[in-house]
């Protein structure tokens, strides 16, 4: 929004609390307000204004858009009224005007601190989703089963929401669409639809998004009307709105419906080069009161948006990231983390850690340079680190029914093999059962013992890559070797492997040998090591 509004020579001030927020050096003028201070942003607002120098005010995939309505208002500026931003913003009160429009919504019940969450079960039946009623990113949101995961919930729903207040609702099955609108004197021009890819259940985690939707023409109307009905209950009349639209068995279904343009890279990426369109010059050309200018695509490309993410640890290193911009129709590569940082496994959509963006002549195609691009990049997690070992060892039904193992296996010879595999082979004699006594000193390098049928398997990882290929990259960045026998003289992984690369892909596999690795290093005992081991594989 910076960039456009400056390559058409407008005067640009922006506003944030933080000193080093990364657009100030774009803009002409930076001012240190909080963006939840909105009377402090009148303040500011109202000097520049007297200046003769204010036309309007202006966010973009953020959730201050109430901010945005309240300086609009107070100052005589093009937007809507802050009632209707509070609307579009508090999930409890766009769930009210969805209702009272006759707008398809999920039955929802609201609740405070001090509320017995089980009062919702006196109108809502399982499953259910859990929301804090004013934030975004999925934090705070889970679908719960049954009253206990419904407490769990609502206690972690109230510590993201700024007012102590969560809404529950009825769960929504079917796929999901995004969707931005440019609304002006009260007609919406759809701006993009878009496949969300949502994951890790029972968290709602998008890993991506692609563009245009491949859904039948019919249904991606449907979801269309629906918005452009959502939008005219809320009563936005001038601006952007931003739409989660759920396509269910039922029909369509408003998830919810934001004052804005959309985040997640869609309204400043995806669409224009899928389209050919700028939107975020047709937005804030409504938010100076102009028209938005023409809207109708110029283009038919595909865009595709993918993220990537870590499991919990500290990162050590980050690799691939040239390869990752090289790859054939790579728009963008957006690195959101650095060496040093704590990382940890997405339960929302503001953990992980990079994205990039294609763009194609087809969906196929943008979808699959996307994939290629994610799966070049690595993140080597620092070894020896509690968090990653808590991830690696721990195991659930939930955890493996929800993709949040990287991998399955499925060839009866390698689950018969791991069955019967210790965790290690020290010095390649018997399995070291009395590891405490055990100081490896430095007896040679790293071995992992092999599946024999490890070709022959076909899973895939969060980021789309199989299990061969996994397994080649982790030996090839550790140069460790595969081997069907212990070896005298060296330390030979065995389940223990097994076990974190299963659960945690390339990062578990390179982590656990950079740990075994470490405790050569030192000359320690392998009982720290094998005090990792849990529950079979």
């Amino acid at each position: 929004a910076i960039r456009t509004a400056k390559e058409r020579g407008w005067n640009v001030i922006v506003a944030d609390a933080n000193p080093q927020a990364l657009g100030i050096s774009l803009a002409d003028r930076f001012e240190q307000v909080d963006l939840k201070d909105r009377e402090g942003m009148e303040t500011m607002a109202r000097r520049y204004q007297t200046a003769g120098r204010l036309d309007g005010v202006f966010t973009a995939g953020t959730d201050f858009s109430t901010t945005v309505a309240w300086v609009a208002e107070k100052c005589g500026l093009p937007g809507i009224p802050y009632a209707v931003a509070c609307d579009a913003t508090d999930k409890q009160r766009m769930r009210a005007r969805f209702k009272a429009a006759g707008v398809a919504c999920p039955d929802f019940v609201g609740l405070r601190a001090a509320d017995d969450p089980e009062v919702a079960l006196e109108r809502l039946s399982f499953p259910l989703v859990v929301k804090p009623v004013d934030n975004m990113g999925a934090r705070g949101v889970r679908m719960v089963g049954n009253a206990g995961e419904l407490r769990n919930a609502v206690a972690l729903a109230l510590k993201a929401s700024r007012t102590s207040r969560a809404i529950v609702e009825s769960y929504m099955d079917g796929p999901e669409l995004s969707l931005d609108a440019i609304v002006y004197h009260s007609k919406a021009a759809i701006c993009g639809v878009a496949d969300r890819h949502i994951r890790f259940s029972p968290y709602f985690v998008e890993m991506g998004h692609t563009m245009p939707s491949d859904l039948p023409q019919a249904r991606r109307e449907e979801a269309e009307t629906i918005f452009r009905r959502g939008i005219a209950a809320l009563g936005i009349t001038d601006g952007a709105a931003k739409g989660d639209i759920k396509v269910t068995s039922e029909g369509p279904m408003v998830g919810e419906i934001a004052a804005r343009l959309s985040g997640g890279y869609m309204s400043g990426w995806t669409y224009p080069y899928s389209s050919g369109v700028d939107l975020t010059g047709a937005a804030l050309n409504v938010a100076v009161g102009l028209p938005p200018g023409n809207l109708a695509p110029v283009e038919r490309n595909s865009s595709a948006e993918r993220a990537f993410i870590s499991i919990p640890g500290t990162v050590g290193q980050i690799s691939g990231i040239d390869a990752a911009e090289r790859t054939e129709n790579i728009r963008d590569v957006f690195l959101l983390i650095r060496p040093g940082q704590k990382v940890t496994f997405p339960a929302n959509n503001v953990q992980k850690c990079g994205n990039v963006i294609s763009q194609a002549p087809t969906r196929e195609e943008a979808i699959q340079r996307a994939e290629e691009a994610v799966r070049a990049i690595t993140l080597r997690l620092e070894p020896d680190n509690p968090e990653s070992d808590a991830f690696l060892m721990g195991f659930s039904d939930d955890d493996y029914l929800n993709h949040r193992f990287a991998f399955r296996l499925e060839q009866p010879e390698n689950i018969e093999a791991l069955d019967s595999m210790p965790p290690l082979w020290e010095g390649g004699g018997s399995p070291s059962a009395d590891a405490g006594e055990i100081a490896l000193g430095s007896r040679g390098d790293i071995r992992v013992f092999a599946l024999p049928q490890i070709d022959a398997e076909e899973s895939t990882d969060w980021h789309g890559m199989s299990l061969p290929v996994a397994f080649e990259k982790v030996l090839a960045a550790t140069q460790a070797q595969s081997c069907s026998r212990p070896e005298p003289g060296r330390l030979v992984l065995g389940s223990l492997f097994w076990r974190c690369f299963l659960k945690g892909g390339i990062q578990g596999g390179v982590y656990l040998i950079d740990t075994a690795r470490k405790y050569l290093a030192e000359e320690r005992s392998l009982a720290g090591i094998l005090q990792r081991e849990g529950a079979p594989c």
